[in-house]
């Protein structure tokens, strides 16, 4: 058996033991709005639920390992006091990857990754219209775990509102968990999905993707592309170049010309394979 002092390992191979250890993890995307009002919206999961009464939620948007900065979501919280914690189903699974990228500040994730924002009924943060569960919060207290690269920073939440889609309810009003389709976090580019196991997402970090807000009207507004779809397709760093769409295209004749419907349903076959990079040049060909 491997033994290991923390304290002579590096912080990232010690991350990286700790979250593919414990895991699956819970998913808060929490929406947050800074001191002007700007909506900022990112995942995190060190996080779940410490009491009913009060009903109390715990994540921590832990300083950055590489270079011990701190998130847009944990500055927010410190001015404003407020969050809403929405839960994440396989739905939205690759729309929240997206929103996890570090767009500089001032970016709206909400736009980036196709999410509708919506108002909440206590406090300023946005609730993510897609989430089928949306905690409203106030912030009770932030908990510092240290001042380096990979500390904690617990910020202790209490719920003032709760929206549940009635979607994901039973016969009883419970909520049903096969309905609800929870995804967790893993280790690596790892995520479970509650009643179907593992799968993977690459995780975007040292690149930006363009976003689904750039995705032509005609792409983003597909009755057959679905918001996992949208995701993967706006979780690319830049479009494939029109000499490459068009090798493409002299590979695959096929699909040329093609109306809407059916060059959408060929380039979602693509993407059901992981192959981002076919999918677009299919939707890019004349």
């Amino acid at each position: 058996m491997l033994s290991i002092d923390p304290k002579e390992i590096s912080t990232g191979k010690l991350h990286g033991y700790l979250l593919g250890a414990v895991a699956p993890r819970p998913i808060a995307f929490a929406s947050t709005v800074d001191a002007d009002g700007n909506p900022n919206l990112s995942p995190f999961s060190f996080f779940n639920v410490f009491g009913s009464n009060p009903p109390i939620m715990i994540f921590s948007p832990a300083r950055r390992v590489r270079d011990n900065t701190t998130k847009h979501t944990l500055e927010n919280a410190l001015a404003t006091k407020e969050v809403v914690i929405n839960v994440v189903n396989y739905a939205i699974v690759q729309q929240m990857s997206l929103s996890s990228t570090e767009y500089p500040a001032g970016v709206n994730e909400f736009e980036k990754a196709g999410f509708t924002m919506l108002k909440s009924d206590i406090i300023k943060p946005f609730r993510v219209a897609e989430s089928p569960v949306q905690f409203e919060c106030k912030v009770n207290d932030v908990i510092f775990t240290g001042d380096e690269g990979g500390a904690g920073n617990l910020i202790v939440c209490e719920v003032v509102k709760i929206h549940i889609s009635e979607d994901v309810l039973d016969e009883n009003g419970a909520i049903d968990q096969h309905k609800i389709d929870l995804v967790a976090r893993a280790g690596g580019s790892y995520y479970s999905r509650a009643k179907d196991g593992f799968f993977e997402i690459p995780k975007p970090i040292s690149t930006l993707g363009i976003g689904i807000d750039v995705i032509p009207s005609e792409i983003r507004n597909s009755s057959i592309l679905t918001g996992n779809n949208l995701g993967m397709l706006g979780n690319v760093e830049q479009l494939p170049s029109e000499t490459t769409v068009n090798n493409f295209g002299k590979e695959h004749p096929q699909f040329i010309g093609l109306e809407t419907s059916k060059k959408h349903t060929f380039a979602q076959e693509y993407l059901k394979k992981n192959d981002v990079e076919s999918a677009w040049k299919v939707l890019l060909l004349k």
